[in-house]
């Protein structure tokens, strides 16, 4: 006979969070991301010696300050981005041991 007393299934489970704000730093990070890309081009083609529509921004000086600005944007961006990405698709399994979870023979 089976005793089901103290069973409680919701303790299997893994506690839920809210992905809200997860969401919201993979959104930060993609906007992150484009803005540093965007950056990083814009000093590429100021460099170049292209940069006559840019402004303030042909300056030698401005360029290489913009591209190391947009890579650093790139990098951080990707980086928030990928995390809060696998941090909301981290799988919501049952938190039971693999072993028994094995076919007994």
């Amino acid at each position: 006979m089976k005793r089901s007393d103290g069973f409680n299934a919701r303790r299997l489970r893994s506690q839920e969070y809210r992905s809200w704000p997860l969401r919201l730093g993979s959104v930060i990070g993609a906007v992150l991301f484009v803005g540093g890309m965007l950056l990083f081009i814009a000093g590429l083609v100021s460099l170049f010696g292209r940069g006559e529509a840019l402004g303030a921004l042909a300056a030698e000086d401005a360029a290489t300050a913009a591209l190391v600005l947009g890579l650093l944007l790139l990098g951080s961006g990707a980086i928030v981005w990928r995390w809060c990405r696998r941090r909301v698709r981290q799988s919501s399994d049952l938190s039971l041991s693999p072993k028994l979870m094995k076919r007994r023979d």
